[in-house]
């Protein structure tokens, strides 16, 4: 999503590089959406991978967008073949609904995208930011082999129903947002530091007193990952990667340096007293503001 602005600035030919450089240190999983600036992160992404679409495994979303219908029968494979147009491929290993369409029945839109992998053109389905109940009955309807929910150390929802649905099922877990859109990452320490333009700036978490209270419990964070010679991010994102071998966090970055870190975390190992110091700072109970605006969050299935 950043290679298309959200977060700031992006440049073509660094976000391009990212992935380069990503390719090299044996990231495989690359996720998109067909939203990310109205296509242009699809556009951009499918450049970058032309000549390794072999080693890639190459995840989109269709049906985020808000409006009423997105998700019935006859819009789901339009919604793909405009995404491979601009990926330049003719698969997509994982297809996700990017939202539920609370217009339509999951049965029609799980149906559909079924008809999908029948014909080769999806190897894959997934769902985003599903209730358990939904889970299920898209299941039922043919084998969903992922799910994806914002996940980190600051957004531990999934952890009460989501996750024991998914594990239940068999179904992978894709972490998005494992950095907290960047606030675990330390380097946001006054509200002067994110741009006026922001995104962030609508969400609670990120506004006055919510945004001075986390930032306390992220400097707490940081003397953890202080005593590790790491940073507060890959203390973060190794803490999701303790969660389970069945959860793939997925940080997104624009910049080739934040990506080197942010791979590095897979190495990082934390003890049972380190993830139950961890635990204690970062309760959910202790985090201030909820993870989206009032209207982002009445477009998640609950």
């Amino acid at each position: 999503m950043s290679f298309a602005g959200v977060y700031g600035d992006a440049e073509d030919a660094e976000s391009a590089a990212t992935i380069a450089r990503a390719l090299e240190l044996g990231v495989t999983f690359i996720d998109t959406a067909n939203i990310y600036g109205a296509g242009h992160s699809e556009q951009v992404v499918g450049r970058a991978i032309k000549d390794r679409r072999a080693d890639v495994v190459l995840a989109t979303k269709f049906g985020g967008g808000g409006d009423p219908g997105l998700a019935r029968h006859d819009r789901v494979r339009p919604a793909l073949e405009a995404s491979l147009a601009r990926l330049g491929t003719d698969y997509v290993d994982l297809y996700y609904l990017h939202r539920v369409d609370p217009s339509t029945p999951i049965e029609e839109t799980v149906g559909a995208m079924a008809e999908l992998v029948s014909a080769g053109l999806v190897r894959y389905l997934g769902l985003s930011e599903a209730a358990p109940e939904t889970i299920r009955r898209a299941h039922a309807t043919h084998p969903i082999t992922a799910l994806q929910t914002e996940y980190s150390l600051f957004s531990r929802d999934p952890e009460e129903a989501i996750l024991p649905a998914t594990r239940e099922l068999g179904i992978g877990f894709v972490a998005y947002s494992p950095l907290g859109r960047g606030m675990l990452t330390g380097q946001f320490q006054r509200l002067d530091d994110i741009p006026p333009d922001d995104w962030r700036r609508s969400v609670p978490r990120w506004q006055e007193e919510n945004f001075d209270h986390n930032v306390r419990l992220v400097r707490r964070l940081e003397e953890i990952a202080q005593r590790h010679s790491i940073s507060t991010a890959q203390l973060a994102l190794a803490w999701v990667l303790h969660q389970g071998d069945d959860i793939v966090p997925i940080p997104g970055t624009r910049r080739r340096a934040n990506l080197e870190a942010n791979a590095a975390a897979a190495d990082v190992s934390l003890s049972p007293e380190d993830l139950r110091e961890i635990d204690e700072v970062a309760s959910p109970d202790r985090v201030a503001g909820a993870r989206g605006a009032d209207a982002y969050m009445a477009r998640v299935d609950a």
